[in-house]
């Protein structure tokens, strides 16, 4: 089973920013997720909400900033000055980094809430530009966006992000439309739904595992990936795991 880092180290450092990449690959997991949006200039940037107020010292929505303006916001605010200022990294400033690791990353697209034009093209552009096709998995809960970056970028997975709930029939769903994987909360899902996206071999991957019971559970299970906020922790029994066998 493969271990994300769910932006980055999150649980330990601010989440989606370059210090919680680069603790991330300490841990030795296999890849990390982030999430990507646009800025009112363009540029492709790495944050989770559409807005600023949860993880900075700012208000408003991404979209209305510049990057130049970004660069001056602080998202290591919340965190009470113990790890600093910490920037809004761009997604190239990212592939400029990961290109020199091995991990793989997920990158989701953040077109759920608000649909940013031309979002997938510039990050499949940039994903080209530092060759890193072969590293990368996309998804989004906005399953046009997937479509749109398989159109894109065919040799590029993707996979379909759901909400806490899950989706019946969840195997037959990814297969009918070209999707590789399936990405559920744990919450919403179960053996009978591992089972059928196997049955159509769709790789399972579950968003957030930050618990000890949810970690077993899914391997048992026979999921393919787990994305956390604790890689260190999850890498660490997943090695521990199958050093007994």
């Amino acid at each position: 089973m493969n271990v994300f880092a769910h932006r980055g180290y999150s649980g330990m450092y601010p989440e989606n920013t370059m210090l919680a990449f680069r603790e991330a690959e300490k841990t030795g997991c296999y890849g990390i997720e982030l999430d990507v949006q646009l800025t009112r200039d363009g540029v492709v940037v790495v944050i989770h909400d559409e807005t600023l107020d949860r993880v900075s010292d700012k208000t408003g929505f991404v979209r209305d900033y510049t990057y130049e303006e970004l660069k001056k916001v602080n998202v290591a605010h919340s965190w009470g000055g113990k790890h600093g200022f910490q920037m809004i990294p761009t997604f190239e400033e990212y592939c400029q980094w990961v290109k020199h690791t091995d991990l793989v990353t997920n990158v989701e697209l953040k077109t759920g809430v608000y649909y940013y034009e031309e979002l997938e093209k510039k990050t499949v552009d940039l994903i080209r530009q530092y060759g890193l096709t072969d590293r990368i998995l996309f998804s989004s809960f906005n399953h046009m966006s997937i479509v749109k970056t398989r159109e894109l970028a065919p040799e590029i997975p993707v996979g379909a992000l759901v909400e806490p709930l899950g989706l019946g029939n969840a195997g037959y769903y990814c297969h009918e439309h070209g999707f590789q994987c399936y990405h559920p909360g744990f919450k919403g899902l179960d053996q009978e739904t591992v089972e059928n996206c196997k049955k159509y071999d769709i790789a399972v991957n579950v968003w957030t595992i930050n618990d000890m019971g949810a970690l077993e559970q899914i391997y048992e299970w026979g999921c393919d990936g787990a994305f956390t906020n604790y890689p260190g922790i999850a890498q660490a029994w997943l090695h521990a795991k199958e050093m007994k066998y």
